[in-house]
């Protein structure tokens, strides 16, 4: 049972792939700062884009497809997306909306050097300094050659750290009043690693949905009546519902979330019609245990007179 509950809980790895020079390692470092293990072989694959999805991208995510690897795309250096409405961060959005359908997997911007830099004291006060005397952020030879009272070699070290777009938004937000210590969530903000780490979580539900029926299939080898009332019970049935929610939904597909007895009886009808059709073996597994846990929670609203 200890075995068992170790396997379906354990944390999620993730592996991170790219061509040379887009930020392989800066991804995949933000990635592990947020909480993420980064493993060589892992259950969701992150492959890491600049600018364009090249040949050999497109090579990588067909491979990844054939073999049903959980996938996504992170394009990476979004504040060099160039000028557009909104800024540049907004401009890699529109474009990594444009990639998807290249791609066929989600694709997220990403300003990974953000999210992966801890500034030492030292450059916390020279962005400081930078903020009551703002600096040529024109490119980053001006940046560094100019005159200032900040050196130039700490100059050098904030554009190894934080790119000219990282600078110009920590200095503009200590220049309206923002402390140093709301520096670092402005810098992961805007990072976009949050919405990254909520395209891996979706991608990733098939995953978590497979060691759960893992987990009943072992569960039902042990055998005996308390893990026989635990299979049975409501709150099992439903959690595996949920789970097999969470795979459709990352498909793209709505699950209607009612909780009275008309709500369950059609979701059941919906998803048994659902089942039946032309899919494939996980979601004919997903449609049965979302019918399964919406006859069961219609049984407890009738119980319950609701």
């Amino acid at each position: 049972m200890a075995e068992i509950s170790v396997h379906v809980s354990a944390p999620l790895r993730v592996e991170v792939r790219g061509r040379r020079g887009v930020g392989v390692t800066t991804v995949a470092s933000a990635l592990a700062r947020a909480g993420l293990e980064i493993a060589e072989r892992g259950d969701v694959v992150v492959v890491v884009i600049a600018e364009v999805l090249k040949p050999e991208d497109r090579a990588v995510l067909a491979d990844l497809a054939r073999r049903s690897r959980p996938t996504v795309v992170v394009l990476n250096k979004a504040d060099l997306a160039g000028s557009g409405p909104g800024g540049p961060v907004a401009t890699a959005h529109r474009r990594a909306g444009r990639l998807r359908a290249l791609a066929g997997v989600p694709v997220v911007p990403m300003v990974a050097l953000l999210a992966a830099t801890c500034l030492p004291g030292q450059l916390m006060t020279a962005l400081s300094l930078l903020a009551d005397e703002p600096a040529d952020l024109t490119s980053a030879d001006a940046f560094v050659a100019g005159p200032h009272q900040v050196p130039r070699a700490v100059r050098a070290e904030l554009l190894e750290r934080l790119d000219r777009f990282g600078i110009a938004h920590a200095t503009l937000a200590l220049s309206r009043g923002a402390g140093v210590e709301a520096l670092p969530p402005l810098l992961r903000r805007l990072s976009e690693v949050p919405q990254v780490l909520a395209a891996i979580d979706a991608v990733a539900a098939p995953v978590r949905y497979r060691r759960v029926r893992w987990a009943l299939a072992e569960l039902r080898s042990v055998g005996g009546p308390a893990v026989e009332r635990f299979l049975i019970a409501d709150d099992t049935v439903v959690a595996v519902m949920a789970a097999a929610v969470d795979v459709v939904q990352a498909e793209g597909l709505t699950v209607d979330t009612g909780s009275d007895r008309r709500a369950h009886l059609c979701r059941a009808r919906h998803w048994r019609r659902y089942r039946d059709g032309p899919v494939n073996a996980l979601h004919q597994r997903c449609g049965d245990d979302i019918v399964r846990g919406s006859l069961r929670l219609l049984g407890m609203a009738v119980g319950s007179g609701r």
